[in-house]
């Protein structure tokens, strides 16, 4: 195999001056001196014909070479990285692997809490860490720094695989105290209330329902906005205020908290919920372990997916910020 003499150590650096945009920043990532990485930069301008960073100011910027070096050059040693430390089988009772995961604290709470607990008992050296899903978790992904991604199927990237775990619907909630609503709500009541509403993620972006509700034209009251999923049900007791929440969750916070559910008066399309992972990990015996048990328990836990809800209606425009 004929590199043209190129050393492929040179990677790592390229992909650390890619990533930081300044060479001593670039240096401190991959443990080498500032003359070093100088050094190293030179000798991969010298190979690419490109300048690759250039100052503007007081900043180093990409030439366009660099900026369409960056994702390949991250693939590349992702991929290397994954052959090497692939081991050729995967036992899931002796294994100290840790995995991360970005999802929400719905999903967490009505299936990761139980996952983890089946997955305790079945392996119990594998550890985890759970992040919260935000506009940068692809970012994350893309980097190699987070293993697993569970969003709606409408939020992943569209450059790595993924797999459907379960579909979800949306139901309104409301205190049992609250006189103003019965069994059933009017749009035009629903939209008159004030709505427990939750953003998640950087810059507090709406979610999956508030996406769609906007795009169909309707404009809800927002009188509290919160973060957390967990925390909508929680903070229409004792109020007039309704929110609208993944049904599973409803239900779950139904069985101990004083709450009515009520049919959502506009038809908002079935979420689905999808788990993600880096391209480079398709083949990874431990995550491939780990796609499995997630699909199983989603099935015995959840129900199993049917062919009229199994996939996002890709006539849908996804929409651009959010999570659920």
């Amino acid at each position: 195999m004929d590199f043209s003499k190129f050393d492929l150590n040179l990677l790592v650096t390229l992909d650390a001056l890619l990533t930081e945009r300044n060479v001593t920043h670039a240096g401190v990532r991959v443990h080498l001196s500032q003359s070093a990485t100088s050094g190293a930069l030179s000798r991969l301008r010298e190979f690419f014909h490109d300048d690759l960073l250039v100052p503007v100011g007081r900043k180093m910027v990409l030439t366009p070479l660099a900026q369409g070096l960056v994702r390949p050059v991250r693939d590349i040693l992702l991929q290397m990285q994954a052959t090497v430390t692939m081991r050729p089988k995967f036992d899931p009772v002796s294994s100290d692997q840790h995995f991360s995961l970005a999802l929400s604290d719905y999903v967490t709470t009505i299936f990761m809490a139980d996952v983890l607990r089946h997955i305790k008992r079945v392996a119990p050296g594998i550890t985890f860490e759970l992040r919260s899903t935000g506009e940068r978790s692809i970012e994350a992904l893309e980097a190699g720094s987070l293993d697993f991604l569970i969003v709606p199927e409408a939020y992943v990237s569209r450059d790595h695989p993924s797999e459907v775990l379960f579909v979800e619907t949306h139901t309104c909630i409301a205190w049992k105290g609250n006189s103003r609503i019965g069994k059933t709500i009017s749009l035009e009541e629903y939209l008159a209330l004030g709505h427990v509403m939750v953003h998640v993620g950087e810059g507090s972006a709406p979610n999956y329902e508030e996406w769609f509700l906007k795009r169909s034209k309707h404009r809800r009251k927002a009188e509290v906005i919160t973060q957390s999923f967990d925390a909508a049900p929680q903070l229409v007791v004792g109020t007039d205020r309704i929110a609208t929440v993944a049904t599973r969750l409803a239900k779950k916070y139904a069985k101990f908290l004083p709450l009515k559910l009520i049919p959502v008066p506009v038809e908002i399309p079935p979420m689905v919920e999808v788990v993600q992972w880096h391209k480079s990990h398709n083949q990874d015996p431990a995550f491939l372990w780990l796609r499995r048990i997630l699909k199983e328990q989603a099935a015995q836990l959840l129900g199993p997916l049917s062919p009229s809800n199994g996939r996002w209606n890709s006539r849908v425009t996804r929409p651009r910020k959010g999570r659920a």
